[in-house]
């Protein structure tokens, strides 16, 4: 009995965590590695349609076509780096890392990488700065949409869609979304 709680306990923590990892080497950031697993795919909508947000522009000129063949060199997820992925789409925006409280409850998903500026609600044309308080419109992962949200970083940039197989021999994963021009390569 001891042993099922223990295993459940831990897989509440996995699936509760953020798919974002961030790691320049900073103190700070070092604390919230500590804090943070890689994300349980269950937890995430990977079935989701290709819609994309209200507003959100497709890039004019990509470095990655919809259709290429890319490596994925991002740890969002277990499985997720060095995966062969295909791109769905290409968008021009803002990309944010946050840290939000699920609003189905649980522990503060910090440094989840990436929100785009077309799924924080009300956000405009400006850059968000570190540390502004906004509502997430994104629904990535349960309890995602609706909650209550901080900016850690931003980063202008291309943004992807991609649909990719994880390393670890999981189902392949369809709409991903996002990953940015620097975490991926040509295949």
């Amino acid at each position: 009995m001891k042993k099922q709680l223990f295993t459940l306990g831990v897989a509440t923590i996995i699936g509760l965590s953020g798919c974002g990892n961030n790691s320049n080497g900073s103190d700070s950031d070092s604390k919230k590695e500590a804090n943070q697993s890689e994300m349980d795919h269950s937890q995430m909508d990977h079935t989701s349609s290709d819609k994309v947000p209200e507003g959100l522009q497709e890039a004019k000129d990509p470095k990655y076509k919809v259709g290429s063949k890319v490596i994925i060199k991002a740890d969002h997820m277990k499985g997720m780096d060095g995966a062969e992925a295909t791109i769905v789409g290409a968008y021009d925006t803002t990309a944010y890392v946050v840290d939000y409280t699920p609003t189905t409850g649980g522990e503060k998903v910090t440094s989840h990488k990436w929100v785009i500026k077309e799924e924080i609600k009300d956000a405009d044309d400006k850059k968000l700065k570190s540390g502004t308080e906004v509502t997430l419109e994104a629904d990535h992962m349960k309890g995602m949409k609706g909650a209550k949200a901080t900016i850690d970083s931003s980063e202008k940039t291309t943004v992807y869609m991609v649909d990719y197989t994880p390393t670890t021999g999981e189902e392949k994963v369809k709409n991903h979304k996002w990953v940015t021009e620097s975490e991926l390569s040509a295949k």
